[in-house]
Parts: structure tokens; sequence; C-alpha cells
């Protein structure tokens, strides 16, 4: 300090120029600054405060004058004696100001009654007190011989705590002739030795070099530091491991967890064996504290985060990473990796709609715009680019604007609202930061219907089974058809289609309720004189166009009980159904009086009449056989026996209500030669009678013999060509002459259907709702095409 330094001359004169210019030097700094040497003695002066702030030494004591400070071993003190400021302990200025070109404490004093504060400086100089050292004090090297001059080995940089004029400031290297010494100055971090092969080293001249280098720093004289470097030549390992890239240069995110892979360095040796595995490691040119932040898998060169990386703290490293194989001479390569920390990613972008149509036609074009999207992200950079995708890929898609940040919703392929009506698209915008950060936003796409379906019938063709007699105005059937549209375009009418011709006039007795398919008959049907017909049904939606299909119906009419047996012999001249037969007496057991004949118009079972007495005379002369309605004697006559004997006959069907008819026959005995006589009056007066009926039953006969014989030649024609006949399942059998028998075909669908008369076979299925009279019949069909037997009719004889 300048005020020591006057006392030391001894001079008064000059002491008290010194103290004045110290005075002035205070006032205008607005504080007293002094200066001692680091590592001088406890209880060494440093200043007479009170005397340079000019306080009373008395006053002191009374006052508390003292320093204030939250150590707990101070530096300084001073005595309230005489207000000198003293050193308390051995002050190391490396300790305390590391690596700072001046260091300056500033202590503050206080005195109470009244209060004065007073800031003193202290200025520690820096004295060569450390000498340089390595961290090693001998270094093995092993050097290949076939390396060639100018390789470059980093040797690990000697430390010196002193800074300033005394730190290290040169690296001396002993004298030889195979090696010299470069010195790289790493600015902040100092200079690092480097060894420089200047002549190529032969292992057969030479197995090893002994050389010293030595560290100097800057104080007079300097002090210094060695290092023994022995180099140890190898023999040839003549291929040095080389990284895959020229440049390394990641980004790291400054919260990336410890473990965190930074990057993955990548060097080959074209040498074999232990030659050429690489090993990785970090140069001896790294900064130590480098060291603490990351650390380098040797095997795969992995270099991962170790402890907690600040941005604040810097933002950019460079380390140098060494690839050495693992020859007996090892080569090595260095890279070095820059590191650029980047700022976290910390703002989501934005989805805005700014316009957007709900509901979408179902028939629009692809690329119909339906939304225009714009996204925004508060960050820059690659954390402020952001890309937009959508999760439904098949029918919509996002169409960048030529506007940065707008993107267009489009459809992408045509829309059916009849397999998906309704779509949630969400739209997800992410950035391009690491780790990305992303939003969503969905969007409700609800598409709109148009008339693009018919209306399709739930069957096609439709068969319904009506049995006869129905009530007119009722409803027989319905058909149903639906339209997978929605709304008007899937309300549906119907009408019956009338186009006037000879086929379908029997729609004019048919109506059809337009709302829900209800069929209605104007007229009751009759199947003895309609048993089959068809039509077809329109049915129209209420589109715009309208779209429209149609149906055919087949309708079958079920034979009903509601013919009543008609007796066609006997009849009278007065056209009731009684006759009269004259018999000898003398007729044996068995003979055959006469025979009722009925017929019925109903088929099945409906038209199959049986034969029963209700009266009788006698009930043990005459027997009625109740299928052919032939009346028989039992016996013979005897004397006691009537002469006149009469018969109530009772015909009757097999319908579930059975309808009935009666015949009267009396039956008289004669003597034979009466009986011969009576026969041939009654025969003449019989032929005039029955003249017009003979003639229509001829004319019926021969039809349905004619029919009959055409129908058994094609059975035949049947049987010969199929190993398997079932026509005569369904013919009537021979002993039976009782009543006609009727037997229609017809088909519907893959099923043909047989009506019969009185006898069914066994084989036959009845059909449920048939009355009992609906076959079904096995599908017989041959190449010249189906054979269908209509009506077959039979009288018995």
């Amino acid at each position: 300090m300048e005020k020591r330094g006057c006392e030391e001359r001894g001079a008064r004169g000059r002491w008290i120029g010194c103290m004045l210019a110290v005075l002035l030097w205070s006032v205008a700094s607005a504080q007293i600054r002094y200066s001692v040497s680091e590592e001088v003695n406890d209880g060494t002066v440093v200043g007479n405060i009170a005397k340079d702030l000019g306080l009373d030494k008395s006053t002191l004591k009374d006052r508390k004058y003292r320093i204030v400070s939250s150590a707990k071993e101070p530096l300084f003190r001073v005595d309230q004696n005489d207000g000198i400021l003293y050193v308390s302990r051995k002050i190391d200025r490396e300790e305390v100001c590391e690596r700072s070109s001046t260091c300056l404490i500033n202590l503050k004093t206080v005195l109470e009654n009244p209060l004065e504060v007073h800031y003193v400086g202290v200025e520690v100089l820096d004295i060569n007190d450390h000498a340089p050292t390595f961290p090693e004090e001998e270094k093995m090297l092993e050097i290949s011989e076939s390396v060639l001059p100018g390789a470059r080995i980093p040797l690990e940089a000697a430390r010196d705590p002193d800074g300033g004029p005394f730190s290290i400031q040169q690296y001396k290297l002993s004298p030889n002739d195979h090696f010299r010494l470069e010195v790289k100055d790493m600015g902040e971090d100092g200079k690092i030795p480097v060894l420089i092969v200047q002549k190529s080293l032969d292992r057969e001249a030479a197995e090893s070099h002994s050389l010293v280098l030595t560290a100097l720093d800057g104080g007079k004289p300097p002090k210094s530091g060695e290092m023994n470097i022995i180099v140890n030549v190898l023999d040839v390992n003549d291929n040095a491991p080389v990284f895959s890239k020229n440049v390394y240069s990641v980004m790291l995110d400054e919260n990336a967890p410890v473990g965190t892979t930074v990057i993955q360095v990548n060097a080959s040796d074209l040498d074999e064996g232990p030659n050429g595995e690489v090993v990785y490691s970090f140069s001896n040119s790294v900064n130590r504290k480098f060291l603490k932040l990351f650390e380098i898998n040797p095997s795969t060169g992995e270099i991962t985060v170790k402890s907690l990386i600040d941005y604040e703290e810097k933002d950019k490293y460079e380390i140098e990473v060494e690839a050495s194989d693992k020859g007996l001479a090892p080569l090595a390569t260095q890279k070095s990796i820059i590191i650029k920390i980047v700022d976290v990613n910390d703002n989501a972008p934005e989805i805005e709609v700014t316009s957007f149509s709900n509901f979408i036609p179902e028939d629009s074009r692809p690329g119909t715009t339906v939304a225009l999207i714009s996204v925004n992200d508060l960050d820059s950079g690659l954390n402020g680019k952001v890309i937009c995708a959508l999760n439904e890929g098949a029918h919509f898609a996002l169409s960048p604007s030529l506007q940065d940040k707008m993107y267009s919703l489009v459809t992408k392929s045509p829309l059916d609202r009849e397999k998906q009506s309704h779509y949630e698209l969400t739209i997800t915008a992410k950035d391009a930061g690491q780790p990305p950060l992303s939003s969503e936003k969905t969007i409700s796409v609800v598409v709109s219907d148009v008339n693009d379906n018919s209306p399709e019938f739930s069957l096609s063709p439709y068969t319904f089974y009506v049995t006869e007699g129905n009530n007119p105005g009722a409803s027989v059937f319905s058909v149903k058809a639906f339209d997978r549209d929605e709304s008007d375009n899937a309300l549906i009418s119907y009408h019956i289609l009338r186009d006037g011709s000879q086929e379908n006039k029997l729609t004019s007795f048919l109506n059809i309720n337009s709302e829900n398919g209800d069929i209605l008959a104007l007229k009751s049907f009759d199947f003895e004189t309609l048993k089959t017909f068809q039509f077809q049904v329109v049915a129209s939606d209420s589109g715009t166009p309208s779209l429209s299909s149609n149906v055919t119906v087949n309708v079958f009419i079920l034979d009903q009980n509601d013919n009543a047996p008609v007796i066609l012999y006997p009849v009278s001249s007065n056209g009731s159904a009684e006759g009269v037969e004259e018999i000898p007496r003398n007729v044996n057991a068995g003979h055959l009086v006469t025979k009722v004949r009925a017929y019925d118009a109903d088929i099945g079972y409906n038209g199959w009449l049986l034969f029963s007495l209700q009266e009788v005379t006698d009930h043990s002369l005459f027997a009625l056989d109740r299928y052919t309605g032939q009346i028989r004697t039992l016996r013979s006559f005897t004397e006691t026996d009537e002469a006149e004997h009469k018969l109530l006959i009772l015909v009757k069907d097999n319908g579930n209500v059975s309808l009935s008819a009666t015949a009267t026959v009396i039956v008289k005995l004669v003597e034979p030669k009466e009986a011969f006589a009576a026969s041939d009056v009654k025969s003449a007066a019989k032929d005039d009678e029955e003249n017009n009926v003979t003639f229509y039953l001829m004319i019926t006969l021969g039809s349905v013999s004619v029919l009959f014989l055409i129908s058994i030649i094609v059975l035949i024609a049947m049987q010969c060509s199929k190993t398997t006949d079932y026509t005569s399942k369904y013919l009537q059998e021979t002993n039976y002459d009782g009543t006609l028998c009727h037997s229609i075909q017809y088909r519907s669908g893959d099923k043909r259907y047989m009506l019969v008369g009185p006898r069914m076979s066994i084989g036959s299925t009845i059909v449920p709702g048939s009355n009992a009279n609906t076959l079904v019949l096995p599908d017989r069909r041959r190449a010249s095409g189906e054979i269908v037997v209509d009506i077959l009719r039979s009288f018995a004889v």
C-alpha cells in the first residue's frame, strides 16, 4: 500500500504527502483501499483505519467499532483501541479468489452512537507461491514404430493454482532427435502441451525414449514442475482408427436426464485382431469439468449424460474423443465433438378452425373442402416448425395451403352415408422440437344423405297362399321394402303395377296400402274358378328424383270345404235324390242292388266322399260300401221279409267341417217274372229321361279318358328314364271307384306342390297352412323340361 511504502522510506515529509494522497484518493472513491500480500503472518498490520478516516481513537471502544462479516473465520480484524486493521489468519489468494485477475475484499466497518458505516477495500496481492505440478510424475507412452513424422500426442497439462503472470506460461521438452513440443492455447482452459513426432522411430534402434517435460510459470525467478515421459516403441500396427464422420455435432436439451445418449461416435480400423479393435475414451486434453458432465462407453463410443446439463452455465461443449486400437502399439485418432445445448421446447402448437362445414353431402367429389385449419407455435426454429396429421386417412386428408401454417381439410375419396354417416376427425399438430410437443383438435363431420339407393324388398319374389272365401276388403297379405337412405329419401310408397294386359286383369280386384304395403282383396276368391295368379308391386321412395324397384308376387288359392256333395244317382224326374230299385226275391247274398253316385267340386279331403246308411228298414238285409256307394244284399230274402224297403243314404265329405247330402233308395222285392218285365219298362222310360245326362257324361268321360291316357304315357316314360318313380304314389288306387278324384300340381321356388283327392301317399308331406290338402313332391326335372299333370278326373263306373 502507498502509506506503508512511505513509512518504510522513513521521510516525514514524504509520509505527509503520501497521507494526503491517500485521503484525496479515499474521498474520490468513497472508501479506503489497502493492499496486502497473500500468505502474510497472522497479526500483520494492513492499515490504520481510525487515522485514515480521522476518527477519535478514544471513542472507538465506546462506539463499538467493529467489522461486520458473516464468515465464521474472518480474514481481518480491527483493534478498538487504536483502530488498526490486522490480518487475522493466513490468506491464500487462490482459495479466496480462484483464477481472478484482481482479488479485492470489501470490508464494512460500523460505529454506533451515532451510527456510522465506512467501507474498506483490501486487495490481496498474488505472490508466486505455487509451482506447476503434473497429475503424474511419470507418463508412459506407447508409440508404434510405423508412426509418421508429425503425429500429435496430447499430454496432460500441468496445474498451477497461481493466476495472472504467475500461472503456467510455457512448456519445455528435454532435447532429443525424435520429438518436439507444441503448446496449444485453449483460452480459459489454459495451455495444453502436445508431443509431436519429429523423426520416424525405429524400434530396432531404440526401444524406448526418455523425455522430461518441464512446465514454467511467470514468476521471477520462475518456478517449474517436471514430468518424466517414457516413450515405448511398439512393433508395426500401421492402421489407425478412422472416424466415420469428419464432423460430429449434436444438439442436447438442457433438461436431458442422466443416462441420455448424446451421440454415438464410430471409428473403424482396417487392421485385424487386437490391432483392429477400437476403444473409445476422452482425450487427455479434455477439461476435467467436462468429465463430470459426460462419459463415454469405451466399447460402443456412446457418449451419455453423467450429470445435470445447465444451458445457462454453458451452451456449447467441445470434447475431444480418442479412438485407439488394441494393437501392441495402439494407434489413436482424435475427433472433436461439438455439443450444443438447446433450450427446452415449452410451447405446444395451437390449432384453430377458421371455417367449417358441419354437413357434407355424400355425393361430394374428392377434393371438396370441409374446413380451413390454421396452426401456430410460439416457439421459434425447429420448436416452432409444426407438422399436422389426420387420424382418418381413408376418406379425408389435410392439404397444405399456399399460406404458411394453413391447411385445408378436404375429402380424399367418395363418401357413402349408408356405410358411415359420421366421422370424428382428430387433427394432431406436432412441432419439430426435441422432445416434440403436440396438441389435438377433434372435428365432427356429418355426412348428409342423397337419394342414391333404390328401395329393396325383403323377399323376391313373394309367394302367398290365400284360402278361398276370404272376406272382401280385408288384408290378405303384405309386402315390405326398405331403403338405406334416410328421411324423405327413405320414405317408401307402394302401388300395384297395372298395365292393362290380360295377365294383369286380376289386379283390378286388388288394392294396396301405399304406406305399409298391405294388400287387400276387393272380392272373394274361389278355388274352383281361380287357382293361382301373379302381379307386380312397385316401391318408390320420396327422394328427388324418385327411385323405385318392383317385385313379383305369386298367389296360390287354397281350397276350402265350401261345396256340398251333389247326388248324381239316383235322381228323380223332379230333381230330388230319390230312386226306386226292383230286385227279384230269389237273389243271393252279395247281389248288387244299385250304386249311389255323388260328386264334390272341392279337392283333397274336402272332395273325398264317404257313404253311410242313416235309415234302413232291416239292417240285416242290406249293406252299403262306405267308399264306393254300392248297395248289396247281405242275405237271401225269405217269405217273411217285407216287399218294400226304404234306405236313407248320407253322403258327406272329409272337410274339417264336413258337408253332406242324402239320397233315398226304395228297394221293392218282386217275383222273378215281374222283375224282368218291370226292368224292361223301366229301362225304356229311363232311357228317355237320362238321354241328356248320358250325353254330357259321355263327353266328360271321353275328355278325361284322353287326358288320363296322355298322363299314363308320360308317367311310363318318366318311369323308364329313372329308377325311382314317385308318380304312382299320387295316382288313385285301381280298386277305388267311388267319388271323383282331383290332383293338381304346381311349383313355388324350389318346391313342387300337389293337391290330391281322397287317398294320399305315405311319403308325401303336408305343407302347414294348406288345410292338409297340399303335398310336397320331390323335384323331378328332366332335360326336356318339367312335366306336370294338371288335372286328373275320373269317374267310377
